[in-house]
Order: structure tokens, then sequence, then C-alpha cells
């Protein structure tokens, strides 16, 4: 079964489900999440937003042009891999800063939780990966 990504503009219109002084019991949140994916805004923090990601799998190769994207890793394991060939692994509370503009993608080590953050509303880029190419090339948004 072929998990639904949500499209670049679903992904940047998502709203926070709480407002500020709203207590969110993080580790409640991704306890009722069964989906094999899910990447929800929890809340907004200035011009950035903190997301919750529960996943299995691998995310497509993106980047964020103007917005740096902070990975905290919670539960599980996430390899980032980047572009240019490297593989950065994350165990639980361990954390990584990708600088705007890093095309990379993130992929799962069995189900795993992090939070995110990064620019409210930020602009993704999606991009694909030849089969005679080592590294991805840009796509068309979508």
């Amino acid at each position: 079964m072929v998990t639904k990504l949500p499209s670049a503009i679903e992904y940047a219109a998502q709203e926070a489900a709480y407002p500020a002084l709203t207590i969110v019991d993080v580790l409640a949140e991704q306890a009722a999440i069964s989906a094999a994916y899910d990447n929800q805004v929890l809340m907004n923090v200035n011009e950035g937003c903190v997301r919750l990601a529960v996943f299995e799998e691998a995310y497509r190769w993106h980047h964020h042009p103007e917005s740096e994207e902070m990975f905290l890793v919670v539960q599980g394991r996430l390899e980032i891999d980047l572009a240019d060939g490297r593989c950065l692994e994350l165990a639980p509370w361990q954390s990584v800063v990708i600088p705007a503009g890093t095309i990379h993608r993130t992929r799962a080590v069995g189900r795993t939780v992090n939070l995110t953050y990064e620019k409210q509303h930020a602009h993704t880029v999606f991009v694909e990966r030849t089969a005679s190419a080592s590294s991805p090339v840009r796509s068309r948004e979508k």
C-alpha cells in the first residue's frame, strides 16, 4: 500500500492544531497516530512552527528554499539522506539542523517519531532521483 503524502501546497497550508498557552501532551499525540505517515503542525512559535512527524518509511527528496529545518528524534531512528551522498543517523534525543536550500530526504528505521521546527508555511520544493543520476534532480512542484 502506498501512503498518500501531502503536496507542497497542502504541507505549507497546514495550520497549528493548538493555540498559545495550550499544554500539548506530545506523548499522547504520537500514541494516537496509527497511520504509516502523519505530519502535523502542533503549534506556532514566532515565525516558525513545531511539527510532529510519525512515520515508518522514506519521505520524498525535497528542500525548503527559505527555511532551515530542525529535527529532534523522540522515538525510533531517523536517517536523513543528503544530496551529496552523506547520511545523518539520529537516535532518540539527538537533533540536527538542515540548512535552507539543502536537498534531503528523511527515512524512518521502524516507527519513528520526531519534532521538527521550521518557518511557518515553509515553501517546499520536491525533487526526484533518476536511475542514472547519483544525486537528486529538480522536479516540478505538485
